[in-house]
């Protein structure tokens, strides 16, 4: 985890400083006359003239589960191109041991039939998702008032947080996707008005929900100089191509890897994540599991497609040992092998796509972000499979790789206030772009 850092500490740092193109509207000239009268209402609310002028917050807590990042922003409108955006601050939280086993065991089908009940909890799913609606939000709340108090910023500075909170169901073929917070508290213990539910909007014009965090790659990284590909490394892996002309950006999942690494560590060793991919390292890639492993369905599917813990969890994987036991009696391996072995699906599933969009005569980049960019052994499977390509972070480009989904979420937030589109529909398959997310006022 980072750690925190006050706004007076990286005011004058220039690394905080990102070129971004912007092509916003912040006069909200294209609002129609009622979400312009709510919006502008609500802003006469506040100290700010615009919508530029105050900060934004961002949060998210990914597939891994392994916490909730919060970061401090301040966008500026087309005026100031040299300085759209500064990231102010940071904090990270672990998640409280009995909320993250409950949001665990609601992301896999029936997985809530493995908790066992203290006096007092619930006993359905159902119940079990409102409980962890509501432990969300005050844990939620609790960081965001830990990252102002830290950076001592006050709450009249900030006009909206956007929380994406926790995906637990992600079902596209079937038209839904359930994000598990309860906004409404958040913006009670914080005083701040709250931006969620950000996918929903696009399932309504046909698209996945997901990934919407390209759109936000666009806005800070395009450049018309080169292609630049984006790849996050979360639970789930995704890229995101910036082609250098005015072709539409495409993006989307590509396996998973955080994911199914962190699972395996924590059920094999006293850790919950293999630090920097030394325990994938000490083992041997098994090849036959490999190939066995790469015939999931998913991976031959054509985008736009998203996935999740639906498709890739530790049952699954369970499940495919035991099918490789059954098949390969003679093969021996150890637990660090499978660990290097799943290191090698995340690294050769990602790159098999990636290789899709480069030409090998040129001269292209990939940057990392996401907690798999401090995977030093997975970023040099990448690179190995990438010879083309330079293999390298996001803070190439300015910006940590740990913070870089949180700042998509606050990004996203403004989006949603002045009344801009958040999704990209060649990214999400959706028949137009459209205004992301819902608003609860503080």
């Amino acid at each position: 985890m980072t750690k925190p850092v006050s706004i007076d500490d990286i005011q004058n740092n220039p690394d905080s400083d990102l070129s971004l193109d912007m092509s916003v509207d912040s006069r909200l000239d294209n609002i129609d006359d009622l979400n312009y009268a709510t919006l502008t209402d609500a802003l006469e609310q506040t100290v700010f003239e615009n919508f530029d002028d105050g900060l934004y917050i961002g949060m998210m807590s990914g597939t891994s589960l392994d916490g909730m990042d919060a970061v401090l922003c301040q966008f500026a409108g087309e005026e100031d191109s040299q300085q759209p955006m500064r990231l102010l601050a940071t904090h990270s939280q672990e998640f409280p041991p009995r909320l993250r086993e409950v949001l665990l065991a609601l992301c896999q089908p029936n997985g809530i039939q493995e908790l066992v009940p203290a006096e007092g909890e619930p006993n359905s799913e159902l119940d079990w998702f409102g409980w962890a609606s509501r432990e969300y939000a005050e844990f939620a709340s609790d960081v965001v008032n830990n990252l102002l108090q830290q950076s001592h910023t006050d709450v009249e500075s900030v006009l909206a947080i956007g929380c994406h909170g926790q995906t637990v169901r992600h079902r596209p073929q079937m038209g839904f996707s359930l994000q598990l917070v309860d906004a409404n508290i958040i913006a009670e213990r914080t005083g701040i008005s709250v931006v969620s539910d950000f996918r929903r909007r696009d399932m309504a014009v046909g698209g996945q929900g997901a990934p919407l965090v390209p759109a936000f790659h666009q806005a800070l990284f395009a450049t018309p100089d080169s292609t630049r590909i984006l790849l996050n490394l979360g639970g789930i892996a995704n890229i995101t191509v910036l082609p250098a002309n005015d072709s539409p950006v495409i993006g989307y999942d590509t396996g998973p890897a955080n994911l199914l690494l962190d699972a395996w560590t924590a059920l094999h060793t006293d850790k919950d994540y293999d630090a920097g991919g030394t325990w994938a390292q000490s083992g041997q890639v098994v090849e036959p599991l490999l190939n066995q492993l790469i015939e999931h369905p998913f991976f031959a599917r054509t985008y736009p497609k998203s996935t999740g813990r639906e498709d890739f969890n530790l049952a699954w994987l369970q499940d495919e040992l035991q099918k490789f036991d059954q098949a390969s009696a003679h093969i021996r391996y150890s637990s660090a092998d499978v660990q290097a072995t799943l290191t090698e699906l995340t690294a050769m599933s990602a790159s098999m796509q990636i290789n899709m969009f480069i030409n090998p005569h040129e001269n292209s980049s990939v940057y990392v972000c996401g907690g798999g960019a401090l995977n030093d052994y997975l970023m040099t499977r990448l690179q190995a499979h990438l010879p083309h390509c330079t293999v390298e972070t996001t803070a190439s480009l300015g910006l940590n790789p740990a913070w870089v989904e949180a700042v998509a979420f606050a990004w996203l937030a403004r989006q949603t206030l002045i009344g801009e589109t958040g999704n990209l529909p060649a990214v999400t398959g959706a028949n137009k772009g459209v205004v992301l997310g819902q608003v609860c006022f503080a």
